[in-house]
């Protein structure tokens, strides 16, 4: 147990430790050095742990509160929404509503299926791949997170190159013949992609992509040549835009680089901090779901309990809503470009060689005097130096803990950027 926890924290972390898996939520913030902390409280661009310390929160939840933490309008839908009834499993008033603004926000979007999680939607797209196209394997690319499931969890995070199209499972608990299935692509390598596409044209059911795969931003012409790929062999395209959507632009990155894939899953800013996902697509795709063709025994199944929820649907209209707005994404741009170029003019006076990636509202800096635009480029970053950086900026202040992307919302002033700068500067001096 860390000595310097307040009595409060103390307990918080031994309960934790006596009943979560692992002591944690997730193992992605249980770094051995960062002193575990209790959230209780979030504003804006602000949380607020147990111990009373404030941070100038760039994780978001993961990419999930763009609106940042307790914004007003969505704070009074939900309010609104629970007090009508938080769950009925049938149509709703929100479901439709959120459904409508996506529909008319996102570029391939003819109708919708709603999920739990973006792992589900993600899941369930493939699904509809397989089904049009009788075929069972799918093409994703290295380094790609598409959830937590076993088909999807291949040549995600490894540390050593990979044999392509082959690649071994990240977890434990998947059967390795289930790799017969995925093909794994170098990510903004179009011809050796090309390769492999044409190599399994007559046995691929999907090409499944993150348009800004993870922090690597796609080389220009990367994504047209890959829909147009597609298009030419009649693969399915599915961009998964669970991170992306709502976040770079108001059609998410399908409509900030002018590419548009035939079906999207969509997830964390799509709830407005509460827990959602769907499947978006062109209609005569996602009339696979649709209950004639249960009744014909040939519909792709999936439902879920939670599937629609009002509560996170009313909340994720609320913040559509606001990002409908004239200049929010002017606005989200333009601080992630002054967060973006204040690292860099960091780096440069303190001769440090790294290399920043700044797509929209969304940050990360790798020790590295190289590019970085795939994922074998991260092997030659300094990992440990980075995580010492990372976890100074937690200790001055900055909630963006090691290994993670930064991400800002419409919350965040000049001021909190400002003052995340000082402490880069002081965090990275401190290396």
């Amino acid at each position: 147990m860390h000595a310097d926890l307040s009595p409060a924290t103390q307990h918080h972390a031994e309960r934790a430790r006596d009943l979560l898996a692992g002591g944690v939520l997730h193992h992605l913030s249980a770094d051995p050095l960062l002193t575990p902390r209790v959230m209780v409280r979030g504003a804006g661009s602000r949380m607020t742990d147990s111990d009373g310390r404030e941070y100038i929160d760039c994780y978001l939840g993961s990419a999930s509160l763009v609106l940042g933490h307790a914004h007003p309008e969505v704070v009074a839908a939900v309010v609104d929404q629970v007090a009508r009834g938080a769950h009925f499993f049938e149509l709703t008033p929100a479901a439709l509503d959120l459904a409508a603004l996506v529909i008319d926000a996102v570029p391939c979007a003819e109708r919708i299926k709603y999920a739990m999680s973006g792992t589900e939607a993600v899941g369930a797209a493939v699904r509809v791949a397989r089904a049009h196209t009788g075929k069972d394997k799918f093409l994703k690319f290295e380094g790609a997170y598409h959830g937590s499931n076993e088909w999807m969890l291949w040549g995600y995070r490894h540390a050593e190159r990979i044999d392509y199209p082959h690649a071994r499972p990240d977890s434990r608990g998947i059967p390795e013949s289930l790799g017969q299935y995925v093909l794994v692509a170098p990510y903004n390598d179009i011809e050796a992609t090309r390769n492999i596409v044409y190599a399994h044209r007559n046995e691929l059911a999907a090409v499944v992509a993150e348009p800004l795969l993870g922090n690597i931003a796609p080389r220009p012409g990367f994504l047209d040549a890959l829909r147009q790929l597609t298009r030419d062999l009649a693969i399915p395209l599915i961009f998964d835009e669970v991170v992306t959507g709502f976040r770079m632009a108001l059609g998410g990155a399908q409509a900030y680089y002018g590419v548009t894939p035939d079906m999207t899953a969509l997830g964390k800013s799509l709830g407005g901090g509460h827990p959602i996902g769907a499947l978006v697509g062109r209609a005569d795709l996602m009339e696979h779901f649709s209950p004639e063709r249960v009744r014909r025994g040939e519909a792709v199944l999936h439902v879920g309990t939670f599937s629609g929820n009002p509560v996170s649907c009313a909340a994720g209209a609320a913040t559509l809503r606001v990002l409908q707005r004239p200049g929010a994404f002017e606005r989200l741009h333009a601080l992630g470009r002054m967060l973006a170029e204040g690292l860099r003019e960091i780096s440069a006076r303190q001769g440090r060689a790294t290399f920043v990636m700044n797509a929209g509202p969304t940050v990360d800096l790798w020790f590295t005097d190289r590019p970085v635009d795939a994922y074998p480029d991260n092997f030659h970053a300094d990992r440990a130096l980075a995580r010492r950086f990372r976890l100074g900026l937690v200790e001055r202040g900055i909630w963006a803990p090691p290994g993670h992307k930064m991400f800002l919302s419409l919350a965040h002033s000049d001021a909190d950027i400002a003052r995340t700068l000082d402490a880069a500067e002081a965090s990275m001096r401190a290396l």
